[in-house]
């Protein structure tokens, strides 16, 4: 079998290939050359440490099963990152129990692989470094609002100009999901379009400290800062994992502290902001907040249901309206949410051969969000249109001719009919002493506006959100 080990694993790009998109296919298992197969241990040369990383965060099922599928079960996993000069790092994964091991061999063998890319720990050349970013993760796919406007505004300035701006470092503060990744790693990929020859570098600050223990260990701090110490942008998540780690901080902020002196960006995130990080240097939070702290707040309802309606068009779903505003209505913690909700609907869909509907989302959402039901009724639309609009609810019942007062009614009247049960002659008579043949006009009219008026539709789905609280 060793003869053909490079026969077997050109099988299992090949059946990878077929189950990943293209341009991951190129970028994370073409770089990958076999190097040998003995006692049932593959042998395979990758760029680098961080790429190890990045594989196996996004595609270890995948490999694992191919694999096994190619060569047999009980087939292991040995990873050799090229570098520069010694000491080379091999980081062996079981593909059995996941179990990972880094050796640091500093004697040169015979053995080593001609071919050879930059050392992560060392400072020379580092032409082809891989910046960690996620394709996908793209301005153009960040959907603003105004819960992330100021975030937004920062980051594309930044991406225009790095380490020229006030905003060094910016510091994005949030709640799990708002998305915060996906904006820093935007910068990255802006400035890598601009600038192909940038250092820019993604990581969390989970691998940082892991990188920074295994150098602790290896007697290998300095070349471990002047690596960090070489990028031109830095872009570091969950920066609050830092907490109580009183060398990984004193490290970081002599990274941080050349790194800005020398003009360079850094982006970093967290839960919270600064002032809220216990366990932190104080010089260390000084330095955090040299440039813009901005917070990424929960998407808004008119966020939301952008965000929704864009996937929606770009995967080419059919989903009405009505069932995107109801998750929309209902899903307000994050964006990953909602994005999970769509893809479990679709399933849900598919599977029982149900159509998409209200009913369906409810029963997808149950199981995913917490809805709390409540009454919604004639009297409390009315009075929640009338406080969105500042006017007495009285005046609905009046025979004032005003605008906004003619409007406040015709919304009224069109929220009851969609979220009551009540009959037409009903509602008009609880909104504003009205016939039904006025409440079928107020509604006939509401409905077509929202066609046109950007800003009515956008009223409605406050006045809505306001009636779920």
């Amino acid at each position: 079998m060793s003869s053909d080990y490079v026969t077997l694993w050109d099988r299992c790009l090949s059946i990878i290939k077929d189950n990943v998109q293209e341009a991951n296919f190129d970028k994370w298992f073409k770089p990958i050359v076999p190097l040998s197969l003995d006692n049932n241990v593959l042998n395979i040369q990758v760029p680098s440490y961080f790429f190890v990383e990045r594989l196996e965060g996004a595609y270890l099922p995948l490999l694992k099963s191919t694999l096994c599928r190619v060569f047999g079960n009980g087939i292991k996993l040995r990873y050799t990152a090229l570098v520069i000069e010694k000491p080379k790092a091999t980081v062996t994964q079981d593909s059995t129990n996941h179990s990972i091991r880094i050796e640091q061999q500093r004697k040169k063998t015979d053995a080593q692989p001609s071919v050879t890319v930059a050392d992560p720990f060392r400072q020379p050349e580092y032409c082809d470094l891989d910046p960690q970013l996620n394709p996908v993760y793209t301005f153009d796919s960040y959907y603003s609002g105004e819960s992330n406007k100021l975030a937004r505004t920062a980051a594309e300035s930044i991406a225009s100009d790095p380490g020229n701006t006030p905003f060094n470092p910016l510091f994005l503060f949030g709640e799990s999901g708002v998305g915060k990744t996906h904006l820093i790693q935007a910068i990255g990929i802006k400035i890598k379009e601009n600038n192909p020859r940038a250092r820019v570098l993604y990581i969390s600050s989970h691998l940082f400290l892991v990188q920074y223990t295994n150098a602790v260990r290896n007697n290998t701090v300095n070349d471990f800062i002047n690596f960090y110490q070489s990028i031109d942008v830095l872009l570091m998540d969950d920066i609050q994992e830092f907490a109580g780690k009183q060398g990984t901080q004193n490290t970081f902020f002599h990274i941080f502290n050349h790194l800005h002196q020398n003009k360079k960006q850094l982006v970093l995130t967290s839960d919270r902001p600064p002032v809220e990080l216990d366990g932190m240097l104080p010089r260390l939070l000084t330095r955090f907040k040299w440039g813009l702290t901005a917070k990424v707040e929960r998407p808004d309802y008119e966020l939301r249901r952008n965000i929704l309606m864009n996937k929606v068009v770009h995967d080419g779903l059919a989903i009405p309206e009505p069932v995107i505003d109801y998750i929309a209505r209902n899903v307000t913690d994050n964006v990953r949410d909602l994005e999970g909700i769509i893809v479990s609907l679709m399933a849900h869909a598919t599977i029982f051969n149900r159509e998409v509907d209200i009913d369906l989302a409810d029963r997808v959402l149950s199981n995913s969000v917490k809805i709390e039901k409540k009454q919604i009724t004639a009297e409390s639309i009315k009075d929640t249109v009338c406080g969105y609009f500042n006017i007495e609810p009285r005046l609905l019942q009046a025979k004032s001719r005003k605008s906004e007062i003619v409007q406040a009614r015709h919304i009224s009247m069109f929220l009851a009919k969609k979220y009551t049960e009540l009959s037409l002659a009903c509602i008009g008579d609880v909104i504003g002493k009205r016939d039904h043949a006025t409440v079928l006009h107020a509604c006939k009219t509401i409905g077509e506006r929202m066609a046109v008026d950007k800003s009515l539709k956008a009223a409605l789905g406050e006045i809505e959100e306001l009636l779920q609280k």
